[in-house]
This record gives structure tokens, sequence and C-alpha cells, in this order.
């Protein structure tokens, strides 16, 4: 159980979140976890509890059928599901993909697809960005959306496409203008919204599982002359790059708040287990070379989680945060693996036994490090954009 004397005093509305979300959340215990990560299963009964809770839809309007929160308050949520030994990466599309109709969409789309997602009768959890030959450097994709009257057809692929086999509509990248024709590399690129549930049993987007060691359901996608209605067009035809990126922010900033709340899982069971264990006659907690660790990796989590609030503050005003969010996704990040590190070697041989929970949340708190976005990308952009120093990539 979380130790209430680690958790940092929030506003009162965002306390109400906490407690409630908590009181939902201890239906899944530390085995629970460990089942549906030895079983490579999708935990669809825990996220039916929480869609059917309304917390997936948080952060859609109420004119739309949503809970009408603000990003401060889903950053509770995903803290709290990782606190309590879940993982937020299965459920927290949900709430950040659906942005970008929000922000971006007409009226039209927002009232056609938001109540839907809202009412959980049509998923979004998936997006298609990253490509194998482009990575990072997202201007570089190659799918192609050719214009043919009133709907595009598309061809390429994507991979590191999460969760589609759980989604009835993708948020697709694409280019309508190839690289080599644009002025600015950020232009040419268009954001469609597709519904899996024609394209995938046509065989106009082939799925193809990729198994990796954290339990993420991930996949290949190959994408052979889709057709897409340009009604399902999100913003300007060439001028997708920003309407994508809006969500990239907000999703860096709840997935720092699902690496802080890791991160004091791990500080949790360090804690406790260097208290009760005994070695030499006396309990490791004495031992400063485990307290100190375990101390170290808790301060930097509330150094991350401090700019992590200051990013989802800056979000909800209508400031995209660009800085503050990748900044909190980097030092939660790191943080969160010194926080396993620390874990693993408090527990030392036991840590290896699945019993404990140690083992499973060890391997996904390494992924992290890498995506979404990488730790060097991240400094790279501060180093250019925020020092002022010359560009490396």
């Amino acid at each position: 159980m979380a130790r209430d004397w680690l958790a940092e005093k929030l506003p009162a509305h965002l306390e109400e979140v906490r407690e409630a979300i908590s009181d939902v959340l201890q239906q899944f215990d530390t085995q629970y976890w460990i089942d549906v990560e030895d079983s490579g299963r999708y935990p669809q009964d825990f996220v039916d509890v929480l869609q059917q809770g309304g917390w997936l839809s948080m952060l859609i309007p109420e004119e739309y059928g949503g809970g009408g929160a603000s990003l401060p308050e889903a950053a509770v949520l995903l803290e709290s599901i990782n606190r309590w030994g879940g993982a937020g990466t299965l459920v927290h599309a949900q709430l950040y993909t659906m942005g970008s109709v929000l922000r971006f969409g007409s009226e039209e789309q927002k009232r056609r697809w938001l109540p839907q997602i809202a009412a959980g009768e049509v998923r979004l959890q998936s997006m298609g960005v990253t490509e194998p030959d482009a990575g990072t450097d997202t201007t570089r994709i190659r799918t192609f959306a050719e214009r043919r009257g009133d709907h595009y057809v598309v061809n390429g692929g994507k991979i590191w496409t999460s969760r589609v086999q759980q989604s009835d509509l993708l948020l697709l990248l694409c280019r309508t203008e190839r690289y080599e024709d644009v002025a600015k590399k950020t232009d040419g690129i268009t954001v469609l919204l597709v519904d899996l549930r024609e394209a995938v049993p046509s065989g106009q987007i082939e799925v193809k599982p990729i198994k990796v060691m954290s339990g993420h359901h991930t996949n290949q996608l190959f994408i052979n002359d889709l057709v897409v209605p340009v009604a399902n067009r999100i913003g300007d035809e060439g001028k997708g790059f920003r309407v994508i990126l809006s969500g990239l922010n907000a999703e860096r900033i709840l997935a720092a708040s699902q690496y802080v709340g890791s991160g004091l899982w791990f500080v949790d069971r360090a804690v406790a287990y260097a208290n009760e264990r005994e070695v030499f006659g006396r309990p490791i907690g004495m031992n400063q070379g485990i307290q100190f660790p375990i101390a170290q990796a808790f301060a930097n989590l509330r150094a991350a989680s401090a700019i992590r609030w200051q990013a989802a503050d800056l979000f909800a005003e209508g400031n995209e945060g660009g800085t503050e969010a990748n900044i909190a996704k980097l030092l939660s990040s790191q943080a969160l693996w010194q926080a396993a590190n620390a874990t693993m070697d408090t527990f030392g041989g036991a840590g290896l036994a699945s019993e404990y929970g140690v083992e499973q949340k060890f391997r996904q708190a390494r992924g992290p490090m890498i995506a979404p976005i990488s730790t060097n990308l991240v400094l790279a952009g501060i180093a250019h954009r925020d020092l002022g120093m010359p560009k490396s990539f």
C-alpha cells in the first residue's frame, strides 16, 4: 500500500481526485499485475472499470459528454495508477490522443467523435507516428496520403504503434507533400483519423505485434491503399505537425506523472523491505549504503514532480510548455530508473523473485529512458532551443 507520508500535499481538488481513484485502484493488487505481466494479456477488466467510472473521458469537455477536467487532474490519475503498481501506459493515450480532435478538429468532428469516445462506445487509444526509417526525426516520415476527390489514399507503414488491437480509431500522421518538395521540413504533414474497424478487416492496414521486454502492447503497421475520407482530416492539410506536437507535449507530461508514480512505488517497497529485513542482527535500513540511494531517488522524484506540475499548469492554461514537458519527462525517467536500481539493490536476491513484483517493474522502468523521446534528444533540444547552442541534428 502506498505510504501517505511519501505523497506530496496537493491542492484540495487534486487531493479529491487522488483519494477517489485510490479507492478504485485498491481492487487491483500486486498479484493482479504480476499475472497480467506473466500472461502478456491486456487488462481489459481494469480498463473497463476506469472507463465506466468516467476516468478515461475526464479531459473531454462536459458539453461533449466528458468530465471537463484539466491536465493536472489527469496527471494525478496516471501517477496514482502507477503508484498502486499498475501501468498507466495501458490507458494514457485515451486521455491525450483525443486532444488533437478537441483542439484542432472542426465542430462537426468534435460532435461526431468526442461523445462516442466519452461514452466508451469508440476507443481512441492509438497513434501512428514513428516509422522504421525516420525514428525520432518525424519530419522524414514517408507514409503518403494522396488526395483523390473527397478521400485520401494512404500507403506506407508505421512502427511502435501501440494498442491498435484495443482501439477503434487511429490518429495517423502522414505526408501530403514529399519531404524533398517542401521549403520547411515540418510542412506537408497531415493528420488523419482512421477507422480501424474498417481498415484492419479489409486488409488496408496489416498489424504485426512486436514483443517487447516490458509487456507493452505495440505493433508494426503495413498500410496499403488505405482509403480515408477528407472529412476525417484533423486540422489543415499540410499543417499537421503542430497538431501532433501539441498532443506529444501532453503525452510527455502524463508520461512523467506515470514515472513519478512508479518511482514512488519503488521507494515504498524499498523502505518497507529495508526496515523489516535483518542481516547481522539489525535491519538493513540502518546502513547508509541502503539509505542514501533510496533517499536520493526520492529527492529526485520530488524535483521531477515539481516541474511536472509546472508543465501541467502551463498546458492547462493554453501554453503548450514544450520545454517544461520535456524536462519533466527527462528528470522523471532518470529518477524512476534510479529508484528501480536502489530498490533492486535493497532487495538483493529477493528482488529477482517475481512474487514481490520488483523484477517486473524493474524491467518496465528502463523503457522510459528511450521512449517517448530519448534522453539524448531532449538534451539536444534544450541545448539548441533554450540555451542557444548550435543545432546538433
